[in-house]
């Protein structure tokens, strides 16, 4: 299954009853998600004695030191994400709930079950889904990988006893595993991904990805039936398949965090990562570098240049000891002090 803030744009500001000049909306760049709207200059409170030169010249454009700039426009909802305010939210629930349950867990499935355990359970899981990759490498008219598929699913489970072992994948058979589902479909196609989602229990995702993987899920326990279409697999696979997951990401999802706006992160290397897939699907190369910082400084002109400004700042100067000198302090000289007075020695 594919897992997976916005930026504070300018609001309107409370009318003031200030006088205002209209300055052009040419003169102040805004940002893309602002449509051009009303920019007025006030002149702050307290400061108006007299005419306003403001007022009395509306359209002079001339900004003077200690002027309010007021921006009404129009906020845009982000392209492709049109919940985003309800995603962000969502985002930083299912974060919360990550870093204090689904992590741990996934850290204690990693460090204390055997990896030949967890591999094999994988394996399983694969297997059962290999009928939803050949179906649709056929519909996709990839007639060579639906029948590399299919072999795969014969041997794994027989030879790898029902999937338990890849023998497919070893060096005498040479044939890998490769993910496929409806949502892959759509998109070859030409379906749009759609509106970009954030769901509890299920994580980033797109409409056209949600549909895909629900019908994924939903055809092996169609065709075989009980006990593939009852809780007491599906509960057990979903967990097994979203902590090998949480396993695999963990190194990205530290990356993600890690930058200025995780909530925009996600999205962007979600849909990075699909746009890939498709592409591999059309034999052509990714439309774009899915890296973290690839994707952060394609969405912020200015990340570049805030990561260079961090690596060129100079190390500060390392601190020299002080050294105290400790030879020893000489003597004082002896003082001569001479008398005027006579000096009587008595006789003996």
């Amino acid at each position: 299954m594919y897992h997976a803030i916005a930026p504070a744009l300018l609001a309107s500001v409370s009318p003031l009853p200030l006088p205002v000049a209209v300055v052009q909306v040419a003169d102040i760049e805004l940002p893309d998600t602002v449509s051009a709207g009303t920019v007025e200059q006030a002149q702050p409170a307290g400061e108006q004695t007299g005419p306003n030169p403001l007022t009395d010249a509306p359209d002079s454009g001339e900004v003077h030191p200690g002027d309010i700039i007021r921006v009404q426009g129009t906020v845009l909802d982000t392209p492709g994400d049109p919940l985003e305010n309800l995603n962000a939210q969502t985002f930083e629930l299912t974060q919360k709930v990550d870093q204090a349950i689904v992590g741990p867990i996934a850290g204690v499935y990693e460090d204390d079950l055997p990896k030949p355990v967890r591999n094999g359970l994988r394996n399983v899981l694969r297997n059962l889904l290999e009928p939803v990759n050949f179906l649709n490498f056929i519909l996709q008219l990839k007639p060579g990988k639906a029948f590399e598929t299919l072999g795969r699913f014969a041997l794994n489970t027989t030879a790898g006893f029902g999937g338990l072992f890849d023998v497919a994948a070893t060096e005498q058979f040479n044939l890998p595993y490769r993910r496929n589902g409806f949502a892959n479909t759509l998109g070859y196609y030409g379906v749009g991904p759609g509106p970009f989602m954030v769901l509890p229990l299920v994580g980033a995702t797109t409409l056209r990805d949600l549909v895909g993987n629900t019908l994924d899920q939903a055809v092996v326990p169609f065709i075989v039936g009980p006990p593939l279409d009852t809780p007491y697999y599906a509960i057990p696979a979903y967990t097994v398949n979203s902590l090998q997951y949480r396993i695999e990401v963990d190194e990205r999802l530290a990356a993600i965090r890690a930058s200025d706006d995780p909530y925009m992160a996600t999205r962007e290397s979600y849909l990075c990562l699909r746009e890939a897939d498709i592409a591999k699907l059309r034999n052509r190369p990714p439309p774009r570098d899915c890296s973290i910082d690839a994707l952060m400084a394609a969405a912020d002109p200015y990340y570049e240049d805030e990561l260079d400004e961090v690596a060129e700042e100079p190390a500060a100067a390392p601190v020299e000891a002080a050294v105290i000198d400790m030879a020893p302090v000489p003597a004082p000289e002896p003082v001569i002090e001479f008398v005027a007075a006579p000096v009587i020695q008595p006789a003996p």
